[in-house]
């Protein structure tokens, strides 16, 4: 069974709209916080790291 957390970041405000993680020794799961029980993203721990990096990046481009 996995852990999962929301971000530090999520306040009052946003609690509901925010996304949740898991990890484990081999991978990290995301899925969205308001439909917990739908789909979710599953990365190798390998890949997870460039994943969040790309996305930083395309938010401060303003995609």
């Amino acid at each position: 069974m996995e852990n999962w957390r929301k971000s530090s970041h999520s306040g009052p405000g946003d609690g509901n709209a925010c996304v949740e993680i898991a990890d484990t020794p081999t991978h990290v799961s995301v899925r969205d916080s308001k439909t917990p029980t739908r789909a979710t993203l599953t990365f190798p721990l390998r890949v997870f790291t460039p994943f969040i990096e790309t996305l930083k990046g395309a938010r401060s481009d303003g995609l």
